[in-house]
């Protein structure tokens, strides 16, 4: 018998990382510069991480802690989620990273052969998520051509049409990889459809500090709202690992599901990253705000290094880290580009195929200081001149 007949067909049928393609890609080419995972360039709060330093030695950090996240962190989180996010009937659970926030709640909201909505272009691991715990029939909507908004009303007339309904419907705002933020009219909207047709909604506000040109992040709430949230970028704690979920208070037995599943993954988040956690908190969010104001350089620097695309080519840049540029016609096999550029032009990207979007690239501008990404757009920019004069030789 072959491996693949031993193995789950779960596993077997969900799509390959693309970040780890990604790794071996970087491995392979040195000096490469990466502008392709979604990482940001700062450490957590100098004054968290000295704190966290004389934890090291406390027994009780090397034990286990609740499953559903220290008191005292959790404390602090429903009040930054009252104070910050006007959510005032939610409860906490902390997770390990908001990756396996959403694990935990696919395996409580959905069975196996149900079907869920995501939009195009979406998240990678997301999409993994959802195969590798059996929910097979997902549903790709599309986004504005012009804004990559979320489609309401293909979305009200597949919640309307698909029997049995969908379990969920799942966005990212701001967008990764699109870049994009859902206003919050749109917002409502799309949360009125699905409250309507009996649908879960779940928000990934992963990115929720990282806002642009005036702009201002919300958070919607409601009985059929399940909320997620990261200290990874924000707080340049993606090592750490550390997550939470929101979810609505008064809804019968999900804490007690969300629970089951926590106890039988993590246990509990790592305790010293629980801590480095809220001590973060105590330095602030403005801390946080004021690392995101600089990459407003970053990506400027990268919208130019596009700009051989063509005009409209480059959407996104409003939240996030992300711009979300589409290919010439011709350059269908977005990974062909992306090994090509990385090879000749020393430069790495993310393949638009792994998020739904075959011909586009996605471009991270927040895991390099300013000069490292000068260097990269510069990079860049020849190495795109070049594809769309000559093609790839």
């Amino acid at each position: 018998m072959g491996s693949k007949g031993i193995l789950s067909k779960r596993a077997l049928n969900t799509e390959s990382p693309v970040m780890v393609q990604i790794q071996e890609l970087l491995r392979g080419v040195k000096g490469a510069i990466s502008l392709a995972q979604g990482i940001v360039y700062w450490q957590p709060p100098k004054e968290a991480l000295e704190k966290v330093q004389e934890l090291v030695w406390e027994p009780s950090i090397s034990r286990y802690g609740a499953d559903e996240g220290l008191p005292e962190l959790r404390e602090a989180l429903t009040k930054k989620l009252l104070e910050e996010n006007k959510l005032c009937k939610s409860s906490v659970m902390v997770t390990a990273g908001a990756n396996q926030a959403f694990v935990n709640i696919v395996l409580a909201l959905c069975d196996a052969g149900d079907s869920v909505v995501m939009f195009a272009p979406y998240y990678f691991n997301s999409y993994m998520s959802l195969q590798m715990t059996g929910v097979t029939n997902i549903l790709v909507g599309p986004g504005d051509p012009n804004t990559l908004h979320p489609d309401a009303d293909w979305l009200e007339k597949t919640l309307r049409e698909t029997k049995p309904t969908p379990k969920f419907v799942t966005i990212v705002n701001p967008g990764n990889p699109s870049g994009t933020y859902i206003p919050e009219p749109l917002l409502k909207k799309i949360s009125d459809i699905c409250e309507n047709a009996g649908c879960w909604l779940v928000v990934d506000n992963t990115y929720e500090y990282f806002m642009y040109d005036g702009l201002k992040h919300s958070c919607i709430e409601g009985n059929h709202i399940l909320n997620i949230f990261s200290f990874s970028k924000a707080y340049g704690m993606m090592g750490w690992r550390v997550g939470y979920i929101a979810f609505p208070s008064e809804v019968k037995d999900l804490a007690q599901q969300l629970l089951k599943i926590q106890d039988n993954i993590p246990i509990c988040a790592p305790l010293i990253s629980q801590r480095l956690a809220l001590h973060s908190m105590e330095v602030g969010s403005q801390w946080v705000t004021d690392q995101v104001k600089d990459l407003v350089k970053n990506r400027q620097l990268l919208a130019n290094a596009l700009s051989p695309l063509g005009k409209g080519a480059v959407k996104g840049g409003e939240g996030a880290i992300y711009l979300w540029a589409k290919l010439p016609e011709k350059f269908v096999d977005d990974f062909k580009v992306v090994r090509w550029l990385a090879n000749k032009h020393g430069v790495v990207l993310i393949p638009g195929s792994s998020c739904g979007g075959p011909g586009h690239v996605r471009v991270s501008f927040g895991g390099l200081m300013e000069n490292d990404c000068r260097l990269a757009s510069e990079r860049l920019k020849r190495g795109l001149e070049e594809l769309v004069k000559d093609g790839m030789i």
